[in-house]
């Protein structure tokens, strides 16, 4: 069973908070404006209809507001799209961590036959063709569009996709920051709750893999993580996502088969009721946690007001 210091994690968010930058910034580099004018260009795509943004939407923190986007041709990704914001933490990228780099990462859904479906050497010919990009690449790495600065230019922008929030300023000291209920559900959080033992550190996350059974090898068959790795003792482990942003990322999940914040809290709260026969479930959550409805209503509370960017309250 993993463990984890409460008080600890305390401190750590309270010195990274200052780091955060808002991915509404107006002094982008001009590699990184590069990178954002890459990501938003379906150019990238086959049939030039979908670009990044297509699935990683601005105004869902870069993530997607369905359990499954549509890709080339109207065909589904396989799983649902995680946020593309707060990723400065990450040493995996990836539901199932194929991916060990940002810049590899980037490349990925270019070359994905169900999301934008075009070997990469064909979306660097056509970028080679183009005056305007050749010409930027020049400009800026002193050569030609190849595949490893395309990667670097898109990772450099989502490098920048980055929030501050209320639990910012709160863990900085102030006190009037989060309301009574979020702080009580903080409290949950970090105890009764055990998010904390997964979902810690700056971004809330650990990053690193764990199964929390939502895999039965029937109805939910998605392997995860043993899909990459081959070794079963990997079935139905999924990467822990960050937490920032969480209340405009629905649905969740790495099938996006939860609706609702709420509902997700309730899964943790009882999994074997949810799904009864998940193989492989983490011993933290073999018991029921007990949460009362109010302590449901508390951390909900928490993860809405506390970490929710500033860019996305109304």
């Amino acid at each position: 069973m993993k463990t984890f210091f409460w008080t600890k994690w305390i401190v750590v968010i309270g010195i990274l908070a200052p780091m955060l930058i808002s991915f509404q910034q107006s002094d982008l580099s001009v590699e990184e404006q590069l990178g954002k004018e890459l990501f938003f260009d379906p150019l990238l795509s086959q049939d030039q209809s979908i670009s990044c943004s297509s699935c990683h939407k601005p105004e869902f923190a870069f993530a997607d507001n369905v359990a499954l986007s549509e890709g080339l041709f109207g065909q589904e990704t396989a799983r649902n799209t995680p946020s593309a914001m707060n990723l400065g933490s990450y040493t995996s990228f990836s539901w199932d961590g194929r991916a060990k780099t940002l810049e590899q990462q980037s490349l990925n859904p270019i070359q994905d036959h169900a999301e934008m479906g075009m070997p990469v050497q064909e979306a660097i010919t056509r970028l080679v063709q183009s005056e305007h990009y050749n010409a930027e690449f020049r400009a800026i790495y002193g050569n030609i569009p190849t595949k490893e600065n395309l990667g670097k230019a898109l990772a450099t922008y989502q490098r920048t996709l980055s929030t501050k929030s209320a639990y910012d300023r709160y863990s900085a000291g102030d006190e009037s920051a989060l309301s009574d209920q979020a702080k009580r559900g903080l409290e949950l959080f970090g105890g009764k709750g055990k998010c904390v033992n997964c979902h810690m550190g700056n971004d809330f996350t650990s990053g690193e893999f764990e199964n929390i059974g939502t895999y039965d090898g029937q109805t939910y068959n998605d392997k995860g993580r043993a899909n990459y790795t081959k070794d079963s003792g990997d079935n139905g482990k999924f990467k822990v996502p960050s937490l920032r942003n969480v209340a405009v990322t629905a649905p969740y999940m790495h099938d996006g088969s939860i609706s609702n914040l709420k509902d997700v809290v309730e899964y943790y709260n009882n999994s074997e009721a949810m799904r009864p026969h998940g193989i492989g479930r983490d011993e933290l959550l073999l018991e029921p946690l007990g949460l009362s409805s109010s302590e449901v209503d508390d951390l909900v509370a928490f993860m809405e007001e506390a970490l929710t960017g500033d860019d996305y309250i109304k």
